[in-house]
């Protein structure tokens, strides 16, 4: 009762600890950015846990984010990637997961069991990490004293492809740990060095928006602007913020607020050492050069043109990408899409629109049509005062003027519907395929059965096998696509069969039923007797040959297409259905009553004959009337002497039951 109650304590105290992760670095989202070359001192690390994971092979629940941080990893150059987790505290215990979540949202990592790419739950304290002699499989969670490996075998990473690194600190203390990589051949430090790549002044001339040609790190940014400087110099940077840094370590944007408003003209906004003694710092401490500048211009304030349209290369578009070269006020878009109309080939209904807004402004507006674009048409995208009363407004309070318009153009959705015609043959059929090659279409790609394929437009088809094909077409206009499959029947397979008791009584009308498969056929029998029937299923009597003879009949079946197929079987006719048994035999291998067996047995069924010796034991039995004793027991020849033969079967007429009994005399 003890224990239950002290775990019951644990737990409880945990959840007063645990909450969830909201630390710069502890979620995915926020992941320290990685530099090979830099190795990471977490001097603690906060109790928290966000959600439940996923660990491929480990069976059961109970693995989590538990008191996390994560680490975004992009590989330069394909490599394995070696890692050492090393706690500062011996006795406690880390684990780690790796991710790629290359062209995903971060937060895949709960969702998304496919992405994880290796990792090691070991409950083992101590160091953890890969190394080249670590384990190649997925530790999962275990008592510390089973004494798992804490190893994992190096992963390897692809070039250009991102990774998330979970290191989850099981133990519940804010001891940290050091984190360094080493020993793979992966490249994972970023060889290029940060440039100034862009900088646009407001229309309010007293903020400059600076992009950068890759991420820095937040903390290399003085917030006294005190990195920067432009020329001419009207006037000075008074502070310099990173764009999401209040949530990230790192960013590539930067608006510096300038000391007065600039009047327009051509500017250079330059680069110099801060007050915290760097320009800017990337991840491996990578600084922009202080010999970068970068010119812009200030415009005089005027309205804001609208100046493109994203391209539309989708088939069947319902939503148009407006841009501008100038911020525009989000406000200023009216929900319902009413400062939008489109005129052109036919009637297109505006249902929305939004803004990709940030701080209250955009250079991006999505117009949403109210069905998607079907057919081929040139169009104008009009603006227009909307329901809000104005068109668009830039952030300086001029308004584009209504009537201001961009053309965009969609092409027709296409439709792989084919038709055929077949040319049935008796050993090949011929399958022509069409289609009309509307809309545009202008590629082909047919999977035609039998292995065949095809990029014809109007392609043909030989076939050997006669059943159902399935065929596939995909067509393309180069922006749209459509596939269509149909199962076509070839209805001329042809077999011919029939089936016939293989021994038969002279003078008996004997069935043969036919068995053929085909499409209307006709039918010619030949008994091998010079008589001939056309029926589906003829009777036929054989005359009382003077000894056990054996006939081929023949079946010749044709099609509605005028294709025959021909099958032989044999039929037996027996002098007589009298059966006899002999009272003597000689097995000496003269070729004359070497056996001794039933005579003319065609008509039992669950046949039995046994044989005994005169002491009663059974020197011969069989179940088929064509077989017989050749006067050996168990390889040995017997003797001339006299035996006792039981024989018993049903008449395959009556089904009556019969057993008969005598001797017979074996003789050497």
């Amino acid at each position: 009762m003890r224990i239950f109650i002290l775990l019951i304590a644990t737990i409880f105290s945990y959840a007063l600890q645990a909450q969830n992760c909201t630390t710069p670095g502890q979620t995915p989202s926020t992941a320290f950015p990685v530099c090979g070359t830099t190795t990471f001192q977490q001097a603690s690390v906060p109790i928290c846990v966000t959600q439940n994971l996923v660990v491929p092979g480990c069976s059961g629940g109970g693995y989590q984010d538990k008191n996390p941080f994560w680490y975004r990893i992009t590989c330069y150059q394909t490599g394995t990637l070696g890692f050492l987790i090393k706690p500062n505290a011996a006795n406690e215990d880390y684990d780690w997961q790796l991710y790629d979540i290359t062209g995903k949202d971060p937060n895949a990592v709960f969702t998304d069991p496919n992405i994880v790419v290796i990792a090691n739950w070991s409950g083992t304290y101590g160091n953890t990490g890969a190394s080249a002699s670590g384990v190649n499989s997925i530790q999962c969670g275990s008592d510390p004293a089973a004494n798992f490996p804490t190893f994992s075998t190096m992963p390897t990473l692809q070039v250009g492809h991102t990774y998330l690194l979970l290191v989850s600190h099981f133990t519940d203390t804010q001891s940290g740990y050091g984190l360094s990589f080493g020993g793979g051949t992966a490249v994972i430090t970023d060889p290029n060095i940060p440039r100034l790549q862009k900088a646009e002044a407001n229309c309010g001339g007293d903020v400059i928006r600076l992009k950068i040609s890759k991420n820095i790190y937040c903390n290399s940014i003085s917030t006294n602007g005190s990195e920067f400087y432009i020329t001419p110099t009207t006037a000075n940077a008074t502070s310099a913020t990173g764009i999401r840094c209040t949530t990230n370590f790192d960013t590539d944007s930067i608006e510096i607020q300038l000391s007065t408003v600039l009047n327009p003209g051509n500017y250079t906004l330059h680069i110099k050492k801060g007050t915290d003694g760097n320009t800017l710092l990337d991840y491996c401490n990578n600084a922009v050069p202080e010999t970068d500048a970068i010119p812009f211009i200030l415009l005089p304030k005027f309205p804001t043109p609208m100046d493109s349209l994203v391209p539309v290369t989708t088939c069947a578009p319902n939503e148009l990408r407006l841009i501008f070269n100038r911020a525009m006020a989000c406000n200023s878009i009216a929900a319902d899409g009413s400062d939008f109309t489109v005129n052109g080939t036919y009637p297109v209904a505006v249902s929305s629109a939004s803004g990709v807004c940030a701080n209250g402004l955009t250079k991006e507006i999505r117009v949403t049509l109210s069905a998607p674009l079907q057919r081929a048409g040139i169009f104008n995208l009009v603006l227009k005062t909307g329901s809000d009363g104005n068109t668009l407004i830039n952030e300086c309070g001029e308004p584009t003027p209504a009537g201001s318009s961009l053309p965009f153009s969609v092409v027709d959705t296409v439709n792989a519907d084919f038709t055929y015609v077949i040319a049935y043959g008796c050993a090949k059929d011929t399958i022509r395929y069409f289609h009309n090659g509307a809309n545009g279409v202008n590629r082909w790609s047919w999977s035609l059965d039998e292995g065949q394929s095809s990029t014809a437009q109007n392609p043909t088809g030989l076939y050997s096998i006669f059943n159902e094909k399935t065929v596939q077409l995909a067509v393309t206009n180069g922006v749209c696509k459509d596939t269509s499959i149909q199962k076509i029947a070839l209805e001329n397979f042809l077999k011919a069969d029939f089936s016939v008791l293989a021994d038969n009584c002279p003078k008996e009308m004997i069935p043969f039923k036919d068995l053929s498969v085909g499409k209307a056929l006709t039918y010619a029998w030949d008994f091998g007797d010079g008589a001939t029937s056309d029926s589906a299923n003829p009777h036929h009597a054989y005359a009382g040959p003077v000894r056990e003879t054996r006939y081929i009949v023949r079946l010749t079946v044709t099609d509605s297409f005028g294709c025959q197929q021909t099958i032989p079987r044999p039929v037996t006719i027996y002098s007589s259905c009298y059966i006899a048994v002999p009272n003597a035999f000689t097995p000496n291998n003269d070729g004359r009553n070497d056996l001794f067996k039933v005579l003319n047995a065609v008509k039992t069924e669950n046949f039995e004959l046994t044989v005994y010796n005169r002491w009663g034991q059974l020197v011969f039995k069989t179940n088929n009337w064509k077989q017989g004793w050749d006067g050996k027991l168990n390889g040995m020849e017997q003797g001339t002497a006299g035996y006792v033969w039981m024989l018993r079967y049903t008449d395959r007429d009556t089904k009556k039951k019969i057993e008969q009994k005598g001797t017979m005399v074996l003789i050497r």
